[in-house]
């Protein structure tokens, strides 16, 4: 099987001719400081891995009064920026002593939003969120612009790629920072803390600020009919059991992720749902969402709560499962013969049968390369 075949395949839970084995995002620290600044091509070649090519194109609706924000750069893994004449997007540096710091301000007929990051080589973060009062969120709904999917952009990209890989795009998050789930682009604009005590003190606020994102999503998924994705990625990290309780996964969460799915499934689209952190108390609640995959899988060593065996056991009928595999203890300080037990491990617990895509259950960045060189060989040994 070609790469593509091999992971179309465990996606749509049927047996490969052997385990498939990639990772999640190839971060640019990792490619810059560990293989002299390698592409994200070259990197799944060299190790012999299944590769992802990440692609995002937006397309604006001239007729809304939508065009690309002629300021912006897209960065990594962002589409170009969608504006108009009353959602406008001004960044600003703000000078700080330990890490660079942008401001962004959304400007609008009725009222100017302002958003914080900052960023290291590692990663970037908010330090000061975009909703402040419970109003600013009837600012997003009456201005912020809806992009669509450039279907054409998609499916040159896919013409390119070829056989060599997947090619995987995202459920649209916020302007700026956000992530693919309702719940998770809520939890960046407003924080995490405030949105689950929100719950709690203004429930219906709650839910009012998740369609409004909800709605914007739902333009784009739409779009995506005749798009040549592969999978796109839903969910994100602050719906984890780590993080909020089954009880606010239920009234928040899946309300909105389910409805989705469903749209994206419609459009004619895979969808692999991120959350990377406690997922055992939830397991069948995300298969409920109608997803066709489920990731990360975190390991108990990484923060996360994974039996594989007992996922593979509960839900592994019903979604292709990616991830698994502890990256923090088996890519560092650790001999070549224990990084490739781990690997076997993840196929005996959740090989059987198909249906598991073998990878990092989330993002490295300081790895020993023997050690990634015995994960991709010891992987490629594991044949059905």
């Amino acid at each position: 099987m070609t790469s593509k075949e091999r992971m179309v395949a465990a996606l749509e839970r049927r047996k490969p001719d052997r385990l498939p084995v990639t990772t999640h995002h190839v971060m640019q620290y990792f490619l810059k400081h560990r293989l002299n600044g390698i592409s994200a091509d070259e990197f799944f070649e060299r190790f012999g891995l299944d590769a992802i090519r990440w692609f995002m194109a937006f397309q604006p609706d001239a007729g809304k009064g939508e065009y690309f924000d002629p300021t912006h750069v897209p960065g990594y893994l962002e589409a170009h920026r969608v504006v108009s004449d009353t959602w406008r997007i001004e960044s600003k540096s703000v000078p700080d002593n330990e890490f660079p710091t942008i401001r962004y301000r959304f400007v609008t007929p009725k009222k100017t939003l302002s958003t914080v990051l900052q960023s290291n080589e590692y990663t970037c973060w908010v330090t000061e969120r975009l909703v402040k009062e419970k109003t600013d969120i009837e600012i997003i709904a009456a201005y912020a612009t809806q992009p669509k999917c450039d279907v054409s952009a998609v499916n040159r990209e896919a013409d390119a790629f070829g056989d060599r890989g997947l090619v995987r795009g995202m459920v649209n998050f916020f302007d700026v920072y956000g992530q693919s789930g309702c719940w998770q682009d809520a939890a960046v604009l407003y924080g995490i803390e405030s949105l689950i005590l929100a719950t709690y003190d203004d429930p219906q606020w709650v839910h009012d600020f998740l369609k409004v994102l909800f709605e914007r999503k739902k333009v784009f998924l739409q779009s995506l009919k005749g798009a040549r994705y592969d999978v796109i990625e839903h969910g994100g990290g602050d719906a984890s059991s780590t993080v909020i309780s089954p009880r606010i996964f239920d009234e928040f969460v899946a309300p909105y992720d389910a409805p989705l799915t469903q749209v994206a499934h419609e459009a004619g689209q895979r969808v692999v749902y991120h959350t990377c952190g406690g997922m055992m108390p939830i397991l069948e609640r995300i298969a409920d969402l109608g997803v066709d995959a489920m990731e990360t899988f975190t390991p108990r060593g990484m923060g996360g709560d994974t039996n594989l065996r007992e996922a593979k056991r509960r839900i592994g009928q019903r979604a292709c499962m990616v991830g698994g595999f502890d990256q923090l203890h088996s890519f560092k300080d650790c001999t070549e013969e224990e990084t490739r037990r781990e690997v076997r491990r993840c196929f005996d617990e959740a090989g059987a049968g198909g249906g598991f895509i073998l990878s990092p259950s989330d993002h490295f960045f300081d790895v020993d390369l023997k050690l990634l060189e015995a994960f991709a060989d010891e992987a490629r040994r594991c044949v059905y």
